[in-house]
Protein backbone atom coordinates (compact mmCIF):
# COMPACT_ATOMS: atom_id res chain seq x y z
CA UNK A 1 0.00 0.00 0.00
CA UNK A 2 1.50 3.07 -1.04
CA UNK A 3 1.55 6.40 1.15
CA UNK A 4 -1.25 8.91 1.08
CA UNK A 5 -0.47 11.95 -1.46
CA UNK A 6 1.16 14.77 1.28
CA UNK A 7 -1.77 17.44 1.52
CA UNK A 8 -0.44 21.00 -0.09
CA UNK A 9 0.45 23.38 2.54
CA UNK A 10 -1.77 26.19 3.18
CA UNK A 11 -0.35 29.62 4.02
CA UNK A 12 0.28 30.60 6.78
CA UNK A 13 -1.80 33.39 8.13
CA UNK A 14 1.00 36.51 8.36
CA UNK A 15 0.01 38.23 11.92
CA UNK A 16 1.82 41.21 10.36
CA UNK A 17 -0.26 41.13 7.57
CA UNK A 18 -3.79 41.07 9.84
CA UNK A 19 -2.34 43.99 11.84
CA UNK A 20 -1.70 46.08 8.87
CA UNK A 21 -5.11 45.44 7.41
CA UNK A 22 -6.31 46.52 10.42
CA UNK A 23 -4.95 49.39 10.44
CA UNK A 24 -6.06 50.40 7.40
CA UNK A 25 -9.76 49.41 8.41
CA UNK A 26 -9.48 51.79 11.22
CA UNK A 27 -8.08 54.43 9.39
CA UNK A 28 -11.01 54.04 6.82
CA UNK A 29 -13.96 53.34 8.89
CA UNK A 30 -12.88 56.09 11.89
CA UNK A 31 -9.79 58.26 11.34
CA UNK A 32 -6.30 58.27 11.76
CA UNK A 33 -6.51 59.88 15.48
CA UNK A 34 -8.61 56.48 16.32
CA UNK A 35 -5.66 54.21 15.38
CA UNK A 36 -3.63 53.04 18.46
CA UNK A 37 -1.77 49.97 19.47
CA UNK A 38 -3.76 48.66 21.87
CA UNK A 39 -7.05 49.01 19.55
CA UNK A 40 -5.38 47.00 16.58
CA UNK A 41 -4.00 44.61 19.36
CA UNK A 42 -7.57 44.00 20.02
CA UNK A 43 -9.17 43.59 16.63
CA UNK A 44 -6.23 41.08 15.79
CA UNK A 45 -6.37 39.07 19.19
CA UNK A 46 -3.09 40.51 20.39
CA UNK A 47 -1.65 42.30 22.88
CA UNK A 48 0.01 45.80 22.48
CA UNK A 49 3.75 44.32 23.47
CA UNK A 50 2.97 41.43 20.78
CA UNK A 51 2.05 44.00 17.91
CA UNK A 52 5.19 46.22 18.98
CA UNK A 53 7.15 42.75 18.76
CA UNK A 54 6.77 42.59 14.84
CA UNK A 55 6.71 46.41 14.42
CA UNK A 56 9.15 47.99 17.12
CA UNK A 57 7.35 51.45 16.83
CA UNK A 58 4.14 53.37 16.24
CA UNK A 59 6.04 54.79 13.22
CA UNK A 60 7.28 51.73 11.84
CA UNK A 61 3.91 50.07 11.82
CA UNK A 62 2.79 53.21 10.03
CA UNK A 63 5.47 52.63 7.32
CA UNK A 64 5.13 48.93 7.07
CA UNK A 65 1.35 49.43 6.14
CA UNK A 66 1.86 51.98 3.85
CA UNK A 67 4.85 50.13 2.08
CA UNK A 68 2.48 46.99 2.07
CA UNK A 69 -0.96 49.14 1.02
CA UNK A 70 1.57 50.40 -2.28
CA UNK A 71 2.18 47.09 -2.42
CA UNK A 72 -1.30 45.36 -2.74
CA UNK A 73 -1.96 48.76 -4.65
CA UNK A 74 1.07 47.72 -7.50
CA UNK A 75 -1.16 44.64 -8.50
CA UNK A 76 -3.74 47.09 -9.95
CA UNK A 77 -1.70 48.86 -11.27
CA UNK A 78 0.56 46.33 -12.92
CA UNK A 79 -2.80 45.05 -14.37
CA UNK A 80 -3.91 48.34 -15.81
CA UNK A 81 -0.57 48.73 -17.58
CA UNK A 82 -0.96 45.68 -19.05
CA UNK A 83 -4.19 46.05 -20.56
CA UNK A 84 -4.58 45.86 -24.50
CA UNK A 85 -5.57 48.82 -24.69
CA UNK A 86 -4.28 52.47 -26.23
CA UNK A 87 -1.31 54.27 -23.99
CA UNK A 88 -4.07 57.29 -22.82
CA UNK A 89 -6.51 55.15 -22.13
CA UNK A 90 -3.83 53.17 -19.60
CA UNK A 91 -2.77 56.38 -18.66
CA UNK A 92 -6.06 57.30 -17.21
CA UNK A 93 -6.99 54.65 -15.56
CA UNK A 94 -3.21 54.56 -13.88
CA UNK A 95 -4.38 58.36 -12.61
CA UNK A 96 -7.71 56.88 -11.48
CA UNK A 97 -5.67 54.55 -8.85
CA UNK A 98 -3.17 57.04 -8.15
CA UNK A 99 -6.12 59.85 -6.94
CA UNK A 100 -7.68 59.56 -3.40
CA UNK A 101 -10.87 57.85 -3.69
CA UNK A 102 -12.49 60.43 -1.95
CA UNK A 103 -12.49 62.01 1.83
CA UNK A 104 -10.40 60.49 4.57
CA UNK A 105 -8.92 57.95 1.67
CA UNK A 106 -6.85 55.52 4.20
CA UNK A 107 -3.89 55.55 1.64
CA UNK A 108 -3.41 59.11 0.95
CA UNK A 109 -4.86 59.60 4.99
CA UNK A 110 -1.85 57.36 5.73
CA UNK A 111 1.17 58.66 3.85
CA UNK A 112 0.24 62.43 5.25
CA UNK A 113 0.71 61.21 8.27
CA UNK A 114 4.03 59.57 7.53
CA UNK A 115 5.44 62.07 5.68
CA UNK A 116 4.43 64.46 9.05
CA UNK A 117 6.07 62.02 11.76
CA UNK A 118 9.05 60.77 9.61
CA UNK A 119 10.26 63.66 7.58
CA UNK A 120 13.99 64.05 9.61
CA UNK A 121 14.30 60.14 9.21
CA UNK A 122 16.42 59.65 5.96
CA UNK A 123 16.63 56.06 6.14
CA UNK A 124 12.48 56.79 6.51
CA UNK A 125 12.35 59.25 3.68
CA UNK A 126 14.26 56.69 1.18
CA UNK A 127 11.88 54.56 1.55
CA UNK A 128 9.09 56.65 1.09
CA UNK A 129 11.26 57.81 -1.85
CA UNK A 130 11.18 54.37 -3.39
CA UNK A 131 7.23 54.19 -3.16
CA UNK A 132 7.14 57.01 -5.06
CA UNK A 133 9.30 56.19 -7.71
CA UNK A 134 7.80 53.35 -9.03
CA UNK A 135 4.73 55.54 -10.20
CA UNK A 136 7.30 57.46 -11.44
CA UNK A 137 9.22 55.17 -13.63
CA UNK A 138 5.89 52.66 -14.80
CA UNK A 139 4.60 56.90 -15.59
CA UNK A 140 7.89 57.25 -17.50
CA UNK A 141 7.72 54.30 -19.59
CA UNK A 142 4.40 54.43 -20.45
CA UNK A 143 4.90 57.57 -21.62
CA UNK A 144 7.80 56.96 -23.63
CA UNK A 145 5.54 54.21 -25.61
CA UNK A 146 2.72 56.45 -26.01
CA UNK A 147 5.53 58.54 -27.74
CA UNK A 148 6.92 56.07 -30.09
CA UNK A 149 3.59 54.60 -31.38
CA UNK A 150 2.79 58.82 -32.20
CA UNK A 151 0.42 58.48 -29.91
CA UNK A 152 1.53 61.56 -27.90
CA UNK A 153 3.55 64.15 -28.23
CA UNK A 154 7.18 64.20 -28.12
CA UNK A 155 7.36 65.72 -24.97
CA UNK A 156 10.32 64.38 -22.29
CA UNK A 157 9.14 61.55 -20.24
CA UNK A 158 11.16 62.22 -16.95
CA UNK A 159 10.33 66.19 -16.62
CA UNK A 160 6.44 65.53 -17.69
CA UNK A 161 5.89 62.81 -15.42
CA UNK A 162 7.61 65.43 -12.72
CA UNK A 163 5.03 67.94 -13.75
CA UNK A 164 2.13 65.37 -13.80
CA UNK A 165 2.66 63.74 -9.91
CA UNK A 166 3.12 67.18 -8.75
CA UNK A 167 -0.81 68.17 -10.41
CA UNK A 168 -2.06 64.98 -9.24
CA UNK A 169 -0.73 65.79 -5.79
CA UNK A 170 -2.26 68.97 -5.90
CA UNK A 171 -5.41 67.64 -6.79
CA UNK A 172 -5.59 64.87 -4.35
CA UNK A 173 -5.03 66.66 -0.76
CA UNK A 174 -8.44 68.54 -1.41
CA UNK A 175 -10.14 65.76 -2.43
CA UNK A 176 -8.54 63.62 1.07
CA UNK A 177 -9.22 66.48 3.10
CA UNK A 178 -12.50 66.98 1.65
CA UNK A 179 -12.12 70.06 1.07
CA UNK A 180 -16.28 71.76 0.29
CA UNK A 181 -16.47 72.26 -3.79
CA UNK A 182 -13.94 69.70 -4.37
CA UNK A 183 -15.61 66.97 -6.87
CA UNK A 184 -13.81 63.46 -7.99
CA UNK A 185 -15.73 63.90 -11.55
CA UNK A 186 -14.22 67.14 -11.95
CA UNK A 187 -10.54 66.68 -10.70
CA UNK A 188 -10.45 64.11 -13.24
CA UNK A 189 -12.24 66.37 -16.20
CA UNK A 190 -9.51 68.70 -15.48
CA UNK A 191 -6.72 66.28 -15.76
CA UNK A 192 -8.25 64.77 -18.88
CA UNK A 193 -8.30 68.94 -20.39
CA UNK A 194 -4.92 68.93 -19.43
CA UNK A 195 -3.47 65.55 -21.22
CA UNK A 196 -5.39 66.85 -24.07
CA UNK A 197 -3.55 70.10 -24.32
CA UNK A 198 -0.07 68.90 -23.13
CA UNK A 199 0.02 65.40 -25.22
CA UNK A 200 -2.27 65.56 -28.20
CA UNK A 201 -0.42 65.43 -31.42
CA UNK A 202 -0.28 68.97 -33.00
CA UNK A 203 -2.43 68.74 -36.35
Amino acid sequence: MTDAAPRPRRRQKQPREDVMAAAMQTIAERGLSELTIAGLGRQVGMSSGHVLYYFGSKDELLLQTLEWSEEQLGHERRKALARREAPRERLEAVIDLYLPDGRRDPRWTLWSEVWNRTSAVEEVLLRQLELELVWHRDLVALLAEGISRGDFRPVDPERFTVRLRALLDGFGVPLVVGLPGTDRDDVLAHIKEFLDEALLPRA
